[in-house]
């Protein structure tokens, strides 16, 4: 018989120390996500200061001797947001995309999207001082064909940039952020599928092997 309540005793002490584990664990991971969508919320807001100060900068800026000038703020944020959301990505593979990631992946794509529209803009203004290279991909998608398509179109992006530096103002957009701004400029264009690259406006890139099938549009 005593055998038997050390036999319970030790199982509910096994009980007790494990729900106190998973607690404990919990406790720390909601802790890690705080920390982490802190740090994405701070990247994020210098990002919109950015962005606020360029918009400004082109209010003020008419004339085209002062395209270098436009050019370098535009470039400066893409390269400023670019860098951020890779940071974002590892942030998103380190472990469960949660609501709050969802929500900050969108503020970043609503955030890139604006860029995109001051890009033209600016084009307009400084036609064929720099390329405009934008990365549309879906964000939610569970076909595992597709992420994988996804995860090698990325790779070859990266490397357009690495060797064309600031020539490129590169701009990744999930295209499942129900953004309406984001919907009313794909109307523009004609995309059958995801994921697609859209080269200074003019060019629809729906196949992508390498960083030469991108390199011929550009300027």
């Amino acid at each position: 018989m005593k055998i038997l309540q050390n036999k319970k005793r030790v199982f509910w002490e096994a009980l007790l120390l494990t729900i106190i584990i998973f607690i404990f664990g919990m406790l720390i991971g909601a802790n890690f996500e705080r920390e982490n969508l802190d740090k994405i919320e701070q990247f994020y807001a210098k990002s919109e200061v950015l962005f606020m100060d360029m918009f400004a900068l082109n209010e003020r800026i008419n004339s085209e001797d002062s395209c270098e000038v436009l050019i370098d703020s535009n470039i400066q944020l893409a390269n400023n947001i670019y860098e951020e959301a890779y940071a974002l990505e590892k942030y998103e593979s380190a472990g469960k995309i949660t609501e709050g990631l969802k929500i900050a992946h969108r503020k970043y794509d609503m955030l890139r999207t604006f860029l995109w529209i001051n890009s033209i803009d600016i084009s307009e203004k400084c036609s064929g001082d720099f390329n405009t290279v934008v990365y549309l991909y879906e964000y939610q998608t569970k076909d595992l064909a597709v992420k994988a398509t996804q995860n090698v179109w990325s790779k070859i992006i990266f490397d357009l940039k690495q060797e064309y530096g600031n020539s490129i103002v590169l701009i990744p957009i999930a295209v499942d952020s129900n953004l309406v701004s984001l919907d009313a400029l794909l109307e523009n264009f004609e995309i059958s599928k995801y994921p697609t690259v859209i080269i200074n406006e003019k060019n629809v890139i729906s196949e992508l092997n390498s960083v030469e099938d991108l390199s011929k549009y550009l300027y």
